[in-house]
């Protein structure tokens, strides 16, 4: 999923629509999957292979989704209810594995394109719709092969016992977060609904404890109008709602659950993330300060995150910037006992792993296999060993073309929003300078809450503030090429 969210409104003939378009032909990005892997999900939507995987029937369980209201390409269900005094979580992820045969032309397909990725007016999926959208996708009224766990928690949200086997699942209910957040708020949530939020803030406390943090990063709207003399655009943010954030603890919470399991089998795939290096910590204060956000030196950065309103277009823009703090994470994979150096993810403050998106992301198909099989007391499948070594340079690579689609589409959505403006004058705060051209480097505008290569005749100020001047908002700039410029005013 983007660490950025931004969502354009418009019709596709639009200026900025078009512009987004032709940002995919120029990365070569690939759209259309190959008749091969079309014709074996066709295929094996229609003869999953459920009896091979040992299912057995949760299908009276009533799971419920909790995703965007257009979403169909439904990862995840779950259930929650009361365990003596503490709980149970039951949560099922897509049995992507049900459907794809190992080395075969969907699977081969699948290591190429590694992620879905987001653009800002649609999606590229991993899978072809017809698994991902369709068979494979836990829709409500629908019996779906899952790899189910059950998590039980003490009365502090603690876990205390974890399993995870194969199962038949049916969601009762497709449900989106306002409605939940109307019915939980209004307290006319029934219990395994109610329980989300009882959950979700235990494990939020006990994040706090972990000294991790999660980011509550809004959604971007970018608005297009038409006007007399041609389109204009709005910025607008969306904050998450309590629920988005109780929806990701029940995530999280499956994916430290995980990498415990792996790593006391031995052999696994982790998500792993060092502490963040001071320069950029320090950048991140500059960009706070460039945005009126009070840091003082005493305060951690868990706890200035968790003190923001992603309501407010400062804290808004301040959490979208937050995100740069995650840039350094990577897939780290061990096996027959030698356990990684580094096993810990910073932001979690605990081991972890990716194995609650597998509709979405490669890894977590792999994940979820290596879990299967630990917790059975089963070798690991040899289609997943002989995968494994490369999976992180796999995942690496597909990371970093997500990252290259979400940088792109970050800067045509700004020099839409900027593109009326050029010659302007803005006040913005320079919050990096290149260390060998101390005239070139970034600023951070005041409002909009825009961030822009700037270039100068001399050294800048790093962390002051500087009046600036637009000197440049084009989308048509090739990848890679800065489509905002300023220079000092």
């Amino acid at each position: 999923m983007p660490r950025r969210h931004i969502r354009v409104t418009g019709a596709p003939e639009a200026p900025l629509r078009a512009a987004l378009t032709a940002l995919r032909t120029e990365l070569g990005v690939a759209g259309s999957f190959p008749p091969e892997a079309l014709a074996e999900a066709e295929r094996a939507a229609t003869l999953p292979s459920y009896d091979s995987h040992d299912s057995y029937d949760a299908t009276d369980i009533p799971f419920f989704t909790l995703d965007p209201p257009a979403s169909t390409d439904l990862d995840q269900a779950m259930h929650l209810s009361r365990q003596g005094t503490g709980y149970r979580v039951r949560y099922a992820i897509a049995d992507v594995a049900a459907f794809v045969v190992p080395s075969g032309a969907l699977d081969r397909e699948a290591h190429r394109r590694v992620t879905t990725l987001y653009f800002p007016d649609l999606r590229i999926p991993l899978h072809p719709e017809s698994l991902s959208e369709g068979a494979a996708s836990l829709l409500p009224d629908r019996d779906r092969p899952a790899v189910l766990w059950t998590i039980d928690l003490d009365e502090e949200g603690r876990t205390l016992a974890v399993d995870v086997r194969r199962a038949l699942v049916r969601s009762r209910a497709k449900l989106d977060y306002a409605r939940v957040q109307r019915e939980i708020d209004a307290g006319t949530a029934e219990e395994p609904l109610a329980l989300l939020k009882e959950i979700g803030e235990l494990r939020e406390r006990q994040e706090v404890e972990r000294g991790g943090i999660s980011l509550s990063v809004p959604e971007q709207e970018i608005i297009e109008r038409d006007h007399a003399h041609g389109h204009a655009y709005e910025l607008a943010y969306r904050a998450p709602y309590p629920a988005d954030g109780w929806n990701a603890q029940i995530s999280l919470l499956t994916g430290i659950a995980a990498a415990d399991l792996m790593l006391a089998g031995g052999t696994g795939v982790l998500r792993t993330l060092p502490t963040a290096p001071d320069g950029a910590v320090g950048r991140l204060r500059r960009t706070a300060h460039a945005l009126h956000i009070d840091w003082p030196h005493h305060i951690s950065y868990a706890s200035l995150v968790r003190s923001l309103d992603p309501r407010s277009p400062q804290h808004a823009a301040f959490l979208q910037e937050c995100t740069t703090l995650l840039r350094g994470a990577g897939y780290t994979v061990f096996r027959d006992g030698n356990l990684p150096g580094i096993a810990t993810h910073s932001a979690v403050a605990a081991p972890y792993t990716h194995c609650t998106a597998p509709l979405r992301r490669l890894a977590d198909r792999y994940a979820s296999e290596i879990c299967l099989a630990t917790a059975a007391g089963r070798p690991v499948p040899d289609w997943v060993l002989t995968a494994l070594d490369t999976l992180p340079a796999r995942m690496a690579e597909g990371t970093r073309r997500a990252g290259t689609v979400e940088r792109e589409c970050v800067d045509i959505v700004e020099a839409a929003l900027l593109k009326d403006r050029v010659g302007e004058e803005f006040d913005g705060w320079v919050v990096d300078v290149q260390e060998r051209r101390p005239a070139v480097g970034t600023v951070q505008l005041e409002s909009p809450a825009v961030i822009g290569r700037i270039e100068g005749a001399d050294p800048l100020p790093l962390g002051e503030r500087l009046r600036v001047r637009l000197t440049q908002a084009s989308w048509q700039a090739a990848p890679g090429a800065a489509k905002v410029r300023f220079a000092p005013a």
